[in-house]
């Protein structure tokens, strides 16, 4: 499938503070939170203007998911505008707070996990097509994702709870994680998961749910995680052999490389011997070196051609022990580089509160206030969107994917106040003259019918 349709899921940590207390718990904060879309359209389960998914998840995580995509730089754009929009209603709320007499500053965090040791998750969905493959396919996907972390985990101080040990780990959800692919999604919480949803032709289609990454700050990050991905699919699809490099136990496999940020620690494979994430990533990447050099030249192949140079980068600077070349780039290399400043300048241990608020702060989506914003603002990490084009996402959905009927179906409805209900495959007048439509293509941007019903209201 050399267009590919893609989605991410972000469930967001929210807080309400005063005085450096919790003003509100996280359901008391969450009701705040939603008031202006509760106003606007009736729910706080809904389907905005641009075509993606707002809602409240489990545990008062407000959740955005980006509508359909077909690239890796308009996904990029989307989440940023999902950023956003999540930032927008922070300070909504806290607006709302204070006519309210209640006060309090809202904090929005991007990350996987809270001070109770609870997790939440960035999901990553690729449409894949419907074959007989999809075990081989998760199966070989399996070693890329256990040490995927190394290009492009988040980083997280973590505390061991047995040892009392403070160390720094390459990512945030690794240790929330108990199987590889299983059709769980928090009791048994697996790497992929098959739930056989493909929110489209299920007679051609089904999802590639991937539940294991890092929310992703920096856009860099972003884009190598999705794009690697992708390629790695089409690969795969396409018989692209690959070396066996499936471990012996998945979940110990991933811990084990959370916790070597060198990438050469080994862990056992279910075929024999060990490899490292530094080994297996280079191997992956090196095929899809040789897989794009004979790929038409298009532009999802130059798109490619950046992802497979920055992670060619990421793994060249690990390798030498020098990551000052992709300090701008990879969140847990910043975030590193940011830890080991404050620990000399204070002349303090890592287990010290202060680098855990660090960890924390740079997950918040404020700009003016969290570490990440500053620091890209100030030019120090590097931008990939434009600010223009993530403020219009906002509002327009994407021109060429079924994106684009939802959403303008939905800002038609809102505009002259119709009566309406959306979801992933299908849109409904619900006025005077109720109509439906089924969205079962993800890749059709526009029907005769869709473009006659959102003529038709108002």
């Amino acid at each position: 499938m050399r267009r590919r349709i893609a989605g991410v899921e972000t469930e967001y940590g929210i807080a309400c503070m005063l005085n450096g207390k919790q003003r509100l718990n996280a359901d008391e904060i969450a009701h705040h939170f939603f008031t202006p879309v509760i106003h606007t359209y009736h729910s706080s389960n809904i389907f905005t203007k641009n075509g993606s998914r707002l809602y409240l998840d489990v545990g008062s995580h407000p959740e955005y998911a980006t509508c359909e995509c077909d690239s890796v730089d308009q996904l990029v754009t989307y989440i940023r505008a999902g950023d956003e929009d999540m930032n927008e209603l922070a300070i909504l709320a806290e607006q709302g707070l204070s006519h309210s007499n209640i006060g309090g500053d809202v904090y929005i965090f991007k990350n996987n996990t809270d001070a109770s040791g609870n997790s939440f998750g960035s999901h990553e969905n690729y449409l894949i097509e419907r074959t007989d493959d999809f075990f081989r396919i998760s199966q070989a996907l399996i070693p890329f994702l256990v040490t995927r972390q190394l290009i492009c985990g988040a980083g997280k101080v973590l505390t061991d709870p047995h040892t009392g040990e403070t160390t720094f780990r390459l990512s945030q959800r690794a240790e929330h994680v108990f199987d590889g692919v299983s059709s769980a999604t928090t009791r048994s919480r697996p790497i992929i998961n098959t739930r056989d949803e493909p929110l489209s032709d299920s007679s051609l289609y089904r999802r590639m749910h991937v539940i294991v990454g890092d929310s992703s700050m920096a856009e860099p990050t972003t884009a190598l995680k999705l794009g690697s991905t992708l390629l790695m699919l089409e690969m795969l699809e396409e018989g692209v052999e690959v070396p066996n490099f499936y471990p012996q136990d998945p979940i110990e496999a991933i811990r084990i490389v959370s916790h070597g940020l060198d990438g050469r620690a080994e862990f056992p494979l279910k075929a024999g011997g060990t490899a490292t994430a530094l080994q297996v990533q280079q191997v992956f990447c090196d095929v899809a070196t040789r897989y794009l050099a004979h790929r038409p030249a298009d532009l999802q192949t130059s798109r490619y051609l950046w992802v497979v140079e920055l992670w060619t980068k990421v793994l060249t600077a690990v390798e030498s022990g020098d990551l000052s070349p992709i300090a701008a780039d990879i969140d847990w290399v910043i975030k590193k580089t940011l830890l080991d400043r404050q620990i000399a300048r204070h002349g303090i241990e890592l287990s010290d509160p202060r680098c855990a608020k660090l960890d924390l702060t740079y997950h918040d989506v404020r700009p003016g206030r969290g570490i990440f914003p500053l620091m890209e603002a100030r030019g120090l990490i590097n931008r990939l969107t434009d600010p223009l084009e993530v403020e219009k996402a906002r509002n327009v959905p994407p021109n060429t994917t079924r994106a684009n009927m939802r959403g303008r179906f939905i800002a038609q409805c809102l505009d002259s106040e119709t009566p309406f209900s959306a979801d992933w495959t299908h849109i409904k007048r619900l006025s005077y003259d109720p109509c439906e439509l089924e969205l079962n293509d993800p890749f059709v941007p526009m029907t005769p019918e869709a473009e006659s019903l959102i003529s038709s209201i108002g």
